[in-house]
C-alpha cells in the first residue's frame, strides 16, 4: 500500500499505537503530522519516521484544551497544503468509582481527551476532508462492549460513544465520499496500563483470552492502514475488532 502525496494527521502519537501507526505510514511514503504531549517522546517518534526518508511534522498540545485541538488541523494544512486521513488516537485509562464523590471530575476529564476532542477535531478537519474525499480513522477499544471489569465506567462510555458517533459521521459523509470507521483493540504491549496504575492487568491477559497472547501496536497500525488504503474504500461505518478473541469469552 503506498500513501506517497497523502497528508495524515496522528493524535497520540508519542507512544504505542499511534506511534507504531505515524512509522508504518512513513514508511509507505505519507507525509505524518504527529500529535502529542509529550515533546522527547515525539522527538524519538520523529527521528524513526526520519529514518524511512519521511520527516514528520510535530505539533506538542494538549487535545483537551479546544484552542489546542483546533489549531492541528490549521498547523497541518499551513505545512501540507491539504489533508487526506485523520486518526483521532488520542485517549486515557484513568480508574473511576461511580460512588465517589470524585467520579464526575473523572469523567469530565478522560470524555474530554477520548471524545471531545475527537469530536472537535473532526469538525475542524471534515471541510478539508471532503476536498480530498478522504477519511477518519477513530481508535476506540473493545471495552466498549466489554463490561466485566470494574471501575473503568468512564473509559468504557467514552470508547462507546467513540463507536457510536463514527457511525452518525460515515453516514453523514458518505455523500462527500469521505469514510469513517472505528478500530477497536484489545488488549495491547503498550504502557496505557502502567500509566493507568495497573500494570498487572496487562502480564495477566494472556492466559484469558482465547489466542493465549495479547495484541501488539505494530498489529493494530497494520488494520489502520488497512481501513486508510483504497484497499478499503467501500468499507465505512464499521468498528474492526482486534482483541485475540477477548470478546468471544
Amino acid at each position: 500500500m503506498s500513501f506517497y502525496n497523502k497528508v495524515v494527521l496522528i493524535t497520540g502519537a508519542s507512544r504505542g499505537i499511534g506511534a507504531a501507526t505515524a512509522i508504518l505510514f512513513a514508511k509507505e511514503g505519507a507525509d505524518v503530522v504527529i500529535v502529542g504531549r509529550n515533546e522527547e517522546k515525539l522527538k524519538e517518534v520523529e527521528e524513526e519516521c526520519s529514518k524511512l526518508g519521511k520527516k514528520p511534522l510535530i505539533i506538542t498540545t494538549d487535545l483537551a484544551k479546544d484552542d489546542q485541538a483546533k489549531g492541528i488541523v490549521n498547523k497541518t494544512i499551513d505545512a501540507f497544503g491539504k489533508l487526506d486521513i485523520l486518526i483521532n488516537n488520542a485517549g486515557m485509562l484513568k480508574k473511576d468509582d461511580i460512588k465517589s464523590e470524585s467520579f464526575v471530575e473523572t469523567f469530565d476529564e478522560v470524555m474530554n481527551t477520548n471524545l471531545r476532542a475527537s469530536v472537535l477535531i473532526t469538525n475542524v478537519a471534515i471541510p478539508h476532508l471532503i476536498k480530498t474525499r478522504g477519511n477518519i480513522i477513530n481508535v476506540s477499544s473493545v471495552a466498549a462492549d466489554y463490561v466485566s471489569i470494574t471501575n473503568f465506567v468512564t473509559y468504557k462510555v467514552s470508547k462507546a460513544a467513540l463507536n457510536h458517533f463514527t457511525r452518525c459521521i460515515a453516514l453523514e459523509l458518505a455523500p462527500h465520499g469521505v469514510r469513517a470507521n472505528t478500530v477497536s483493540p484489545g488488549p495491547v504491549e503498550t504502557d496505557i496500563f502502567e500509566s493507568a496504575g495497573i500494570p498487572e492487568a496487562l502480564q495477566n491477559y494472556p492466559g484469558q483470552l482465547p489466542l493465549k497472547k495479547v495484541g501488539k501496536k505494530e498489529e493494530v497500525a497494520d488494520l489502520i492502514l488497512f481501513l486508510a488504503s483504497e484497499k478499503a474504500q467501500s468499507i465505512t461505518g464499521s468498528n474492526y475488532i482486534t482483541d485475540n478473541g477477548l470478546l468471544l469469552n
